[in-house]
């Protein structure tokens, strides 16, 4: 079994349901560095969090790009699942394109996260050479194989292998 980082235990031993979001402006992808969960220094992924009992995905989107990012959005077309498995991590992730449309950006926090256990570290837009540059180990599974930041937007596969 992985290493978990205790201040990530809140999201062990269950299944999450995640909206997360695709942004790409000015040729740069908004990720989010969270810090230690699972074997890792740092992970970087595009935003994005656990749906809430009774909540629609499109608004736990926006409310967690508000939280973690500053940033306002509107949804746009659904991208593509990816299913995370490390145990104890378990979460199901859909992805969205998501369009800015108001806010500034800003190093957000997880509500549910005490102060001082915070995972999020840095909120930043990365061209396609920053994102490559990460190591495997550190950045989201469907940020391994980019070409083109393109390919996020018009995958055309269901799951992320």
């Amino acid at each position: 079994m992985a290493k978990l980082n205790p201040d990530a235990a809140a999201y062990a031993d269950r299944l999450r349901v995640r909206a997360c979001g695709i942004c790409i402006q000015n040729e740069k992808l908004l990720l989010v560095r969270h810090g230690s969960t699972v074997d890792n220094s740092a992970f970087w992924a595009p935003p994005g969090g656990g749906v809430d009992y009774g909540e629609t995905l499109h608004s736990c989107l926006k409310r967690e790009l508000v939280e973690e990012t500053g940033l306002k959005v509107e949804i746009g077309k659904f991208l593509f699942t990816n299913e995370f498995l490390r145990p104890p991590l378990h979460a199901l992730e859909l992805f969205f394109e998501v369009h800015v449309t108001g806010g500034s950006l800003f190093t957000g926090a997880d509500p549910e996260m005490g102060t001082g256990k915070q995972l999020l570290e840095e909120v930043a837009w990365l061209a396609l050479p920053e994102i490559q540059a990460i190591p495997q180990q550190d950045k989201h599974r469907a940020l391994h194989y980019l070409l083109s930041l393109d390919d996020l937007l018009g995958l055309d596969h269901y799951f992320v292998g």
